[in-house]
């Protein structure tokens, strides 16, 4: 029998200053990374500080919201639900949740797509199997 993933509302992000930027991108759709303008690499969670040089020589950058799963787990209950890094085309790996899915049939490096959760407060970037 398959395992559906339950579609729970997830809690409502926590925003400030520092992360407003990468929340308003999700309030349009958008999932934005971050890009160290020193080195041209991509990173994640987008902050203010380049992760590789230290130097706030950085931009955000949208995401094309697609990548392949890196590695999963699925939590099987009352409310089961898949928890997964995935590594997007542009390069970083984010922590995330797999939705609207056969939980059964996730599997490493398979192909997903960005979908947008909503919450109380700004939507949250999940994926979907492509």
């Amino acid at each position: 029998m398959a395992t559906p993933a339950f579609d729970r509302k997830p809690a409502t992000p926590h925003e400030d200053p520092d992360n407003k930027p990468f929340f308003d991108g999700t309030r349009d759709g958008r999932l934005l990374i971050g890009k160290c303008l020193d080195t041209g690499k991509t990173f994640f969670p987008p902050r203010h500080v380049s992760p590789f040089t230290l130097s706030n020589n950085v931009e955000f950058v949208e995401s094309k919201g697609v990548g392949k799963i890196y590695s999963w787990s699925v939590q099987r209950g009352k409310e089961p639900y898949c928890l997964a890094y995935v590594t997007l085309e542009e390069g970083p790996t984010m922590m995330t949740n797999i939705i609207d899915a056969d939980l059964d049939t996730v599997k490493i490096g398979q192909s997903v797509k960005l979908v947008m959760k909503p919450t109380d407060g700004a939507p949250v970037p999940m994926f979907t199997l492509a």
